[in-house]
């Protein structure tokens, strides 16, 4: 299993509306960035991505389970090569992991959303993983 981070902003859409989605997920689309791209390419079913809220919150707030791997993205023009995956809610985290708490803790120092922060869709190291969700009271 491999890790991510997804970013939203939560007033385009939010951690309560992934939630609502329900079992059948959503497709995550829109991504116009070839490195996220690239990532989500490498995303299999079954894989972990962090929810985080960008712009307002600034914060990893829940859980979501990659539910189908890469496919045209249907909000791209025809003929260009975006892609999505869908995601399903896992879980919230308990105690939201902000911005601030991330930066403050040098065993993240190297973490994508540092080092690449305009990044929508950077992996995670399984190491960072695990520290997040104890951060976030799992």
């Amino acid at each position: 299993m491999k890790y991510w981070l997804i970013k939203s902003e939560p007033d385009a859409w939010s951690w309560d509306e992934q939630k609502k989605a329900g079992a059948k997920g959503t497709e995550w689309t829109g991504i116009r960035n070839h490195t996220a791209k690239l990532n989500m390419m490498k995303m299999k079913k079954g894989d972990r991505a962090f929810f985080y809220h960008s712009n307002i919150g600034k914060e990893i707030v829940g859980i979501a389970e990659i539910i189908r791997e890469h496919h045209p993205d249907p909000t791209a023009e025809p003929g260009t090569p975006w892609v999505c995956v869908d995601v399903k809610a896992v879980q919230d985290l308990p105690k939201p992991v902000s911005l601030a708490a991330i930066k403050a803790e040098p065993k993240l120092a190297d973490v994508a959303i540092l080092k690449q922060s305009r990044l929508s869709v950077p992996p995670i190291t399984a190491e960072e993983w695990k520290l997040l969700c104890k951060m976030g009271g799992l």
